[in-house]
């Protein structure tokens, strides 16, 4: 399809042009003007988006049934989205994570901030994992993939279709390898640990790249002390934490599939006579730890997103203050505390006052002595508050 044959869809009178213009990537349902013309888009049909004076504002993919109705892919209304595209997105996304890292194991692709709405691109070596999230990547998955060999050179690339965000854009869930075949866990080396990573098995794409930054922070805590890592998924903070000099790790989690792959990234790193794992729910578990009167010197705890939308926000913080209660009593005095959150709808404001609550109400005193965030291959789009969804909250905890 030619720019010029491209349909048109228009702002409301009301709608905001201006946050588009300057860099807002989402056009919501009630922002444009719909019609049996619009509603009868194929979902990831590419469109012309104008404002209400007509004025083109760039090239957008559309969904009909989605909340986000358009997703802003290009500002030149007359961009041709295909392989070369593509290439030059990725292009600049590899050329960033090479200054990063002097291996391949990263997050390529970080949606909205990379340029490619909605997808979501982690590199282990020779393979990827690719998670198309927009129903437009779906519909262009062949040149994103062809653009994605070729940039990078992987041999294997297997798309990921699990995820919440998939069902709100009406997609699929069946996962499947492109191209290329995947044996078994890949190793990844990370903060001097290796990890082992289930690529068409695991949680989102197998790993969590985003931590690596923290994971190195509390590292620098471990060293000499003991450990316990709660919602431990394969292993990262422990295995990190080991690689560091912890003197032991116990690794919580309600997935036996994780803890097995935490126990041979164990073995893999070298420090599997100091590592062990429990599974169950966490909840259960720390409350069961304090009973018997056992403490650690560093405890990490970093659960899935308990508050994935505004919906679900006082939920969700009751939850993360539910976690620093318990967490904070099996802390040695003048030991550390790490509480993690992925719920971009608690922002940190809230989910910092929420850890504290915990631990105030658990009748103990800490410091806050540092804040962390994604690394910096999971760049954030200012304009967008989504992408800065991970907070890390360190303290010591006061004798």
């Amino acid at each position: 399809m030619s720019p010029s044959s491209f349909p048109v869809v228009r702002l409301r009178p009301k709608a905001e042009a201006r946050a588009i213009r300057h860099g807002f990537p989402w056009v919501y349902a009630d922002e444009v003007v719909t019609d049996r013309r619009t509603k009868a888009l194929a979902p990831g049909s590419l469109a012309v988006l104008e404002d209400a004076a007509r004025k083109p504002l760039g090239l957008v993919a559309v969904n009909p049934g989605s909340k986000i109705f358009a997703r802003m892919l290009d500002r030149d209304p007359s961009a041709v989205i295909d392989r070369d595209w593509f290439a030059a997105r990725i292009g600049a996304a590899l050329a960033h994570r090479a200054r990063l890292y002097d291996r391949p194991f990263y997050r390529l692709i970080h949606a909205e901030a990379d340029g490619l709405p909605g997808v979501v691109v982690d590199r282990f070596g020779e393979a990827a994992v690719l998670q198309p999230n927009a129903a437009w990547a779906e519909r262009l998955l062949d040149p994103l993939a062809e653009a994605l060999r070729e940039a990078t050179g992987i041999t294997t690339l297997v798309k990921n279709a699990a995820g919440r965000t998939r069902t709100l854009e009406g997609l699929d869930e069946v996962t499947e390898v492109l191209f290329g075949a995947v044996d078994g866990p890949v190793q990844v080396p990370m903060n001097g640990a290796t990890y082992s990573a289930d690529l068409t098995g695991g949680q989102k794409t197998g790993l969590f790249y985003d931590q690596r930054d923290n994971h190195a922070f509390a590292q620098r805590l471990a060293k000499d002390g003991r450990m316990l890592d709660v919602f431990s998924h394969v292993g990262g903070f422990a295995l990190a934490a080991l690689a560091g000099g912890a003197t032991s790790a116990l690794a919580v989690d309600s997935s036996a599939a994780a803890l097995d792959l935490a126990g041979q990234g164990a073995d893999a790193t070298g420090v599997g006579g100091r590592f062990a794992t429990q599974r169950g729910d966490a909840f259960k578990v720390m409350e069961a730890l304090a009973e018997e009167g056992q403490t650690f010197d560093l405890v990490i705890c970093d659960p899935p997103a308990f508050a994935p939308s505004r919906k679900s926000l006082d939920a969700g913080l009751r939850a993360y203050e539910r976690v620093a209660r318990l967490a904070v009593r099996l802390v040695e005095p003048g030991g550390y505390l790490g509480l993690c959150s992925c719920s971009h709808a608690a922002d940190l404001p809230r989910f910092r006052a929420a850890s504290v609550r915990g631990i105030g109400r658990a009748g103990r005193r800490a410091q806050l002595i540092h804040t962390g965030f994604a690394g910096p291959d999971h760049p954030q789009l200012p304009q967008l508050a989504e992408t800065g969804y991970l907070k890390a909250l360190f303290f010591r905890v006061l004798p």
